[in-house]
């Protein structure tokens, strides 16, 4: 018996439902791109703007031309023009540090370069006038424009041509470089064509999404995929990048992609690729970080984020399994500095579990949803500490006023008799110990002088030069210190002890076996 696929398998009523949709389909009437563009326009709502609140299974489409059709009008092309310096042709190219450098400034070269302290180097330059391409598209019929700031970044101006053919300029309201997001504003005696921001939660891996923009400046151009994965990190601290197959190159950025309801749920800004063009691994910033992004930057011109003022890392399950914990989740605080939290009684070793009503998954939960709690307001945040909840109200601060922050000497060994423990020799820090490794003399704790490079310590990273300040969320200053800590948790059925270890100045905790 050969093997049949479900296709094989369709009943005479299927099939008679199959061609009762069709004809249905058939018979709706066509809606022409300029008509969707103006009744959108004039009825001052978003274009595809069809009930989309119930969730379907989603089939391959036969054409994504209607989709195409009613979205494509609030799709822009951006221009940008700065001012940039080259070597003027047929000049002297003078070596760095020239003495014949202010001699050519005073004959004609006013566009010779200078050097970080205004001391002119290399060779003549003249200002030059270069244009760059990229995407973007409106999200109000007054002339709101998402795209991404390294579009716009350095443009002395800035031009959008819509999907007709028409020009206009543009002003900057606000960027953000955290999440690479700038917003613009063109003025327009017309009501603009402009799509909304869907709900990028809901999109899940192998949902078909729609990719528009200005792909190598060939104009405006249309590709399709899938959603390959969700919740993508590159490098940002807010990164949430859905990622495609959907073709995506440079000119794309800022750009769209869609959902089949003609929702944007997503930015286009990046691609992987070893030859600058697509090769099917493309990155979109969610919507449902843009969209709390361009309200800020409409509102104020600038992000206002809430900042808790902590320092946390993620709960492994070693560390979960020394702390009693049911689960290896939440957020574990490793330094509390002056701040909000430490006003409200947070302390290192707290694990953070829920944050405002909701529970808190990983640090990178936490960082994005602390950013998005409002500024100046309190919120409840739990923790746990030795074992049980603990419930704080926090008053958040911003982040963009408390950034900042000095970086410690990077610490090398010490020269004290050391003992070996759980694949390490330590040794009780000194006054002259801690100045070698860069440290306050004034320090406690334990320095790391060697680790075994295969035993538990080299295991959880730890090397020469750390310094252990806890041991079982209790202070240590001593060998015998250590050992006590060690034994209690051996007491208490632990099979790991958590250690506070310091590098450079920055807290982590690290979970070592004991058995």
């Amino acid at each position: 018996m050969k093997n049949l696929s479900p296709r094989h398998f369709l009943t005479a009523s299927s099939i008679a439902l199959l061609v009762a949709l069709s004809a249905a389909h058939a018979q709706q009437p066509a809606t022409s791109q300029a008509d969707a563009a103006q009744a959108a326009a004039n009825d001052n709502k978003p274009l595809a703007a069809a009930d989309s609140t119930a969730r379907k299974e989603q089939v391959m489409p036969e054409t994504f031309a209607d989709l195409v059709e009613q979205v494509s009008p609030a799709v822009v092309n951006i221009t940008t023009t700065s001012t940039v310096a080259s070597p003027i042709a047929g000049g002297p190219q003078l070596p760095e540090g020239s003495p014949f450098s202010d001699l050519f400034r005073e004959f004609g070269f006013p566009g010779f370069p200078q050097g970080p302290d205004g001391s002119p180097r290399g060779g003549p330059m003249q200002e030059q006038r270069s244009n760059a391409l990229g995407s973007g598209f409106v999200v109000s019929a007054d002339g709101l424009i998402v795209t991404n700031n390294h579009v716009i970044e350095g443009a002395d101006e800035i031009e959008i041509e819509f999907f007709s053919g028409k020009t206009l300029p543009a002003k900057v309201i606000g960027k953000d470089d955290k999440t690479d997001i700038a917003v613009l504003k063109v003025e327009s005696p017309q009501p603009l064509p402009f799509v909304k921001f869907g709900d990028s939660d809901k999109a899940r891996v192998g949902d078909w999404v729609l990719a528009l923009g200005n792909p190598l400046g060939q104009g405006f151009s249309a590709s399709t995929g899938i959603v390959s994965a969700r919740n993508r990190a590159l490098s940002g601290t807010y990164d949430d990048f859905i990622q495609t197959d959907a073709a995506i190159n440079r000119g794309n950025s800022g750009g769209p992609l869609f959902s089949m309801d003609g929702e944007v749920i997503g930015v286009n800004t990046a691609i992987l690729s070893p030859n600058g063009g697509s090769i099917g691994i493309g990155f979109s910033m969610a919507s449902n970080v843009v969209s709390k992004v361009v309200d800020q930057l409409e509102e104020f011109g600038e992000t206002r984020r809430g900042w808790l003022g902590v320092k946390i890392q993620p709960v492994t399950e070693d560390i979960a399994e020394s702390l009693g914990l049911a689960e290896a989740k939440g957020a574990m605080v490793t330094d509390v500095p002056t701040g909000p939290a430490a006003d409200a009684g947070m302390k290192s070793g707290d694990v953070i579990t829920n944050f405002a009503g909701g529970e808190v998954k990983d640090p990178r939960d936490l960082v994005r949803r602390v950013a998005d709690a409002p500024v100046g307001e309190a919120v409840d945040v739990t923790v746990q500490r030795d074992g049980k909840p603990l419930d704080l109200k926090i008053t958040l601060g911003r982040r963009e006023l408390a950034e900042g922050g000095e970086s410690a000497k990077p610490g090398k060994p010490g020269e004290a008799s050391p003992s070996k423990l759980m694949g390490m020799s330590v040794t009780e820090v000194t006054p002259e110990l801690a100045a070698e490794i860069g440290i306050p003399t004034d320090s406690k704790g334990l320095v790391v002088r060697e680790v075994d490079p295969e035993g538990a310590a080299a295991d959880k990273g730890l090397a020469p030069g750390d310094l252990i300040t806890e041991a079982g969320q209790r202070p240590v200053v001593s060998m015998a210190d250590l050992s006590a800590r060690i034994d209690e948790a051996k007491e208490a059925g632990r099979k790991s002890i958590l250690l506070m270890v310091r590098r450079s100045g920055e807290p982590r905790f690290v979970a070592l076996p004991i058995g």
